[in-house]
């Protein structure tokens, strides 16, 4: 199995799956069983999501390069390191490791983000697809203090003594999550959003390579007092700015009914991204475009 050196000299592992034009998938592909997995279903997530996407993509013809970025971060975070720069260059590392010298990439949410940056960052990429996360009016400084805040609260926890648990939170109802997460892995989270302080994101205009945002239509995450009352717009910016990002080459997808939980689903991404990438880098007859 190949293996990307990081940042910071940590190893994390990379998965292929495939033939075809290479797409880097920040995922994990293993199939999750146990506690771990039930809890996130009862979240609304998916725990297979990341199995399902790399199959799926493989099926339709493309060389799958995966790592389970996010899994390592919270395995071995960095707060003292996890720029945007590093980021970029966690994720040409991993493209590296598999060979792909050219590759198109797909993220969700902060790893959309990180997408982002990495189109900025190289010249390497065959094509930009971007989920829950706005390419343009991006809610940074909303993210910074939702960072901030989720870290304050993990200090607070790691110095509190054990409280009794409570009854399971409603999916999205973020009042009401127990914050039991070490201050290691939301500090660095707080590093990359305060890397990304005064970021010009109109810079997203002028990629060419070809580009996709999609956004769930009801995705804009309101977080109560223990929050510090931020309000994250996604779709609100997506919807805001749909003209001018489609006159600079945006392909643009609203997904109706959808939230952020929802919008990344299989069932929600593939009629969208399988049809794109097939267009972009294999061609109207599926042979590899350019």
């Amino acid at each position: 199995m190949p293996t990307a050196r990081l940042h910071d000299g940590a190893t994390l592992d990379v998965t292929t799956l495939g033939d075809g034009p290479a797409v880097l998938l920040p995922v994990g592909t293993a199939i999750n069983e146990g506690p771990q997995a039930e809890a996130m279903r009862a979240w609304g997530a998916d725990p297979d999501l990341g199995h399902t996407l790399a199959a799926r993509l493989a099926d339709a013809g493309f060389r799958v390069v995966a790592a389970d970025y996010e899994g390592h971060l919270a395995e071995c975070p960095k707060p003292g390191t996890l720029t945007a720069a590093a980021v970029a260059a966690d994720l040409l590392a991993v493209a590296d490791a598999a060979g792909a010298d050219r590759f198109a990439y797909y993220g969700y949410s902060w790893l959309a983000l990180a997408g982002l940056q990495l189109a900025l960052h190289t010249d390497r990429l065959t094509a930009l697809a971007m989920g829950g996360y706005p390419p343009l009016d991006g809610p940074y400084p909303a993210m910074l203090a939702v960072t901030r805040a989720a870290h304050a609260l993990a200090l607070a926890h790691r110095d509190a003594p054990p409280a009794e648990p409570g009854p399971a939170p409603e999916p999205g109802d973020w009042d009401s999550v127990e914050m039991t997460r070490p201050p290691e892995l939301t500090g660095q989270y707080v590093t990359l959003y305060e890397s990304l302080e005064g970021f010009d994101d109109r810079a997203s205009l002028g990629l060419r390579v070809p580009r996709l945002v999609a956004v769930g239509a009801d995705d804009d995450i309101t977080y109560g007092p223990g929050w510090g009352d931020v309000e994250v717009v996604i779709a609100g910016a997506v919807a805001q700015h749909r003209a001018e990002l489609e006159a600079h080459g945006w392909q643009v997808d609203v997904l109706p009914g959808k939230d952020h939980l929802s919008a990344m689903q299989a069932d929600a991404v593939l009629p969208v991204l399988v049809p794109w990438l097939s267009r972009t880098l294999l061609g109207p007859r599926g042979v590899t475009a350019g």
